[in-house]
Formats: C-alpha cells, structure tokens, sequence
C-alpha cells in the first residue's frame, strides 16, 4: 500500500493573508495563547507526554537531546489535536524531552503565523509543505533540518522530500500525512435511496436534481471561514483548463482575466443551484454534519471531514469519490488536491537540539503510526508506516491519491500567502457566492489588479 501514496506533489499551505498577519489584536491573541498549553476534550500534551514518560520502561532508547521543547500547533479539532499529543507523549517516552503542545485555534493559527515567527515563536510548529514552507524559509524563519533528513529520508519517496525542501535546496520540513480532496456520501443512505455514485458532470447533475426532489441538499458547503470555496474553484480550473494552467494561474503566470478563468466561474455558477444555499454562514464542521445528519446527499472537501463522524459506525458508513469529469481534454489527468500537513523548527528555537530529535522522531513509522491510530481520516507520508492497519476510509483514500495523474496542493498553499488571504481570495470568492450572477470579466478584473498591486517577492 506505500507505493500508493509516492506520487508527484506541488505547492500547498493554509495561510490567510497579510493584513490579518498585521492586525495586532490577533497577534497578540495567539502570543498569549502560545503562552500554555490550550483547554480541549483531548489531553495536553504536557502532561501525556509526562505520564508516557514516568510509565516509560527503563529500557527505553536514552534522549538524544536534554531538558524540554514547546511546540505550536494548529490542530485544534478534539480528533487531531489527541491524535497529536498521543505522538508526542510517545516522543517523551522515546527520548526522554518534556513537549509542551501551545494549541490555537486552526484559523488564527494561519492569521497570525508570519507575526509569531517573527517574535516569540515555539522551537517547533505544525505547517505545510510545499509554497509555504519554501516561504517562511526563504525569510529566515525557519531552521535549515537537512542535517535530519540524512536520518529519516529513507523513509519517505523523492515527490515528499521534493515537498519539503526550500528554494536553496535545503530541507525545512518534516510531513507527516496527507489527504484528498472528494466527494463524500453515506453508504448506507445512498443504497437506501437507491443513488449511484456519479461519473461525469451531467450524470452529478442528474443526480442533485433526483435529492432535491427527495428534500435533500445536493451538495453539503460552507465557506464562513473563507477557505473551503478555494477547494471548488480548484478542482474546477484542473477538470476545465487543467494542472498546468492551474499551477501557472497560481503562480502568477497566467491572468486572472483569461477566458478560461472566466469559463470556470460560469460553470460554478450553474452549478451553485445543487450547494447548501447558505454557505458564508456555515462552518466546514457545521457543513459535515448536515452529510452525517442525512440532511445533505454529498460534500465535497477533504477526507479530514471524517473528523465529524464521532461514532465508529457513522465513521464506516463514510465513503467518497473524485469529483466527476466535466468533458474535457483533461480528463485523463484526474487531478485533485492532496494537501501535505507536517512539521517545521522556527529559526528562534531555544532547545535546537531538542527540536531536531524531534523532527527526527516525527519523522519515524513510529510517530506516523502513532498518529493515524487516533485519527484515520489521512494517509501517512512515511513509506515504512503500518498501512495493513488502514481502515477502508483511508484505503480509499490511498487509492484515489495513486489514481490521480497530477497533484496540487490547494489555492492557499499553491499561492503567495498576501494573494490567498482574507483581502485576497478568500473574500473576492465569498463576493462571488453572494452574487454569482454579476459581471465575471469586471469581477476577475478585480482579482487580477490586486494580483498586480502586491509587492514582488
């Protein structure tokens, strides 16, 4: 099953835009909160990680480094967030270093990121591959781990360690899983309405008229957060115009006034008749349980969404699709996004060796298996992790990720953080779904000047 997952990966990140990195208040927000360990249903890391240890055996492998690391970290829903103290309580165990987890809030943890890194940051943070990483390491704020990756490279296929290196060719990043973006339905529900899962755009259609008719939300969506919608406009440009004009639109290569963007917007637009009706209100968890509840016949997001589905039998009755083909010469690419999540050493570590030997650990089968036991919604990046202990959900997910031909990253982590933000993307996509109907070309006119307006980098 681990050759599934070694396929060509691109740019990805999740960080909103530049003003939101100067506001102070938020800023100051995810300092004081960097200041201990956050209050969740999952235990803190510090005192797993103190309990691991004490009930370590004494035949325990002896630390590498001495005293104690803090580390910053962005998951914050209850399933990742145990998942992750789980990993770190066996770290302590493994090495003997105390880890403080500083939870904050996923959102605000992107908000505010560049400002933290520039102040007071943790040794350790939780990030994403690709763009982003190569960016705050390209600004000096990240520590250069190639010395760790002589230790773990073994462990993962080139397209990772592709992923996870800077501009100078030097590796700042560890991954530790990653996940597809696809059409998620209830099994069950879908025999007992008799559904078939949908190959080609018109037969998706077809479909969203027969669960209106049956009182259903065709397609479950959220966008209050501002960067779910990115995820429709991506697979949207890929099945219309392809990877590589995606890839080159992101990159600023390509315009925004292109008529094969403005294309992309009239398709969304005829198929906004089948989303929730009211997405800029709801939350992508708010979003999950209209699916678990039955109330909505599909979502489309990542198979992170399986987070949602508290109980085990809810949790097997969860399956998914790649979103279906639209025509076009690109078929054959089935391209989707599969974000990389993993880790990063901030340049300002205290405990540098502390922070190494965990990057090092994080980068073992162990810490892979360690993590997925608690949250089986994503798909380890290590090559050597435990894949026969792979439910369907995540089998699936193997699957998809090796049927797919090209691979991005999602909007925010394939662009330039200022672009991506909530004065960038994020809101000019919410203008969008409140008023779909309105002039695209003076919309994505819009979109293309304040491309042009930002700084060069």
């Amino acid at each position: 099953m681990a050759d599934l997952v070694q396929r060509s990966v691109s740019r990805r990140t999740l960080l909103k835009g530049g003003a939101a990195v100067a506001a102070l208040g938020g800023v100051s927000a995810f300092l004081a909160a960097c200041g201990s360990s956050s209050s969740t249903p999952a235990p803190s890391a510090a005192s797993a990680a103190s309990a691991a240890a004490s009930a370590a055996p004494s035949s325990a492998a002896a630390p590498s480094a001495a005293g104690s690391i803090t580390f910053g970290s962005n998951y914050s829903d209850p399933v990742p967030q145990k998942a992750f103290a789980d990993t770190m309580a066996a770290f302590t165990a493994k090495t003997g270093i105390q880890c403080t987890i500083n939870t904050v809030e996923h959102n605000k943890f992107q908000d505010t990121i560049n400002a933290y890194l520039q102040a007071t940051p943790d040794d350790c943070f939780t990030w994403f591959a690709g763009y982003r990483m190569r960016f705050f390491a390209a600004q000096g704020l990240a520590t250069d781990i190639s010395d760790v990756w002589q230790t773990i490279g073994a462990n993962f296929s080139d397209a990772f360690k592709t992923a996870s290196t800077g501009n100078d060719g030097k590796q700042y990043f560890v991954p530790l899983y990653n996940y597809p973006w696809v059409v998620i339905y209830r099994k069950s529900f879908w025999q007992q309405k008799g559904y078939q899962i949908p190959k080609t755009i018109a037969d998706f259609t077809a479909l969203g008229d027969q669960m209106k008719k049956d009182g259903l939300i065709p397609l479950a969506f959220a966008d209050k957060d501002g960067w779910p919608a990115m995820g429709t406009f991506d697979i949207l440009n890929m099945r219309l115009n392809g990877y590589d004009f995606h890839v080159g639109l992101m990159a600023g290569k390509e315009k925004w006034t292109d008529p094969k963007v403005v294309a992309v917007f009239q398709e969304w637009a005829k198929l906004l008749p089948y989303f929730d009706p009211q997405p800029l209100g709801l939350t992508w968890q708010e979003a999950a349980q209209k699916l678990i509840n039955k109330q909505a016949g599909m979502y489309f997001l990542g198979t992170f969404a399986g987070q949602q589905a508290s109980d085990q039998a809810t949790h097997d009755d969860l399956d998914f699709f790649p979103w279906p083909l639209h025509g076009t010469q690109y078929d054959s690419e089935m391209a989707i996004d599969a974000p990389i999540d993993g880790f990063m050493v901030s340049a300002k570590a205290k405990n540098l060796d502390g922070a190494k030997a965990a990057m090092e650990f994080l980068g073992s089968a162990e810490a892979a298996n360690t993590y997925l036991a608690t949250d089986p919604n994503d798909v380890a990046a290590n090559k050597n992790a435990d894949t026969s202990k792979y439910n369907a959900f995540q089998k699936s997910s193997a699957t998809i990720i090796a049927g797919a031909n090209k691979i991005a990253q999602f909007l925010d982590r394939d662009t330039r953080p200022d672009f991506a933000g909530a004065n960038g993307m994020q809101g000019f996509l919410q203008t969008f779904l409140k008023n779909p109907t309105q002039d695209l070309n003076k919309f994505l006119s819009g979109i293309q000047s304040f491309y042009d307006s930002l700084p060069p980098q």
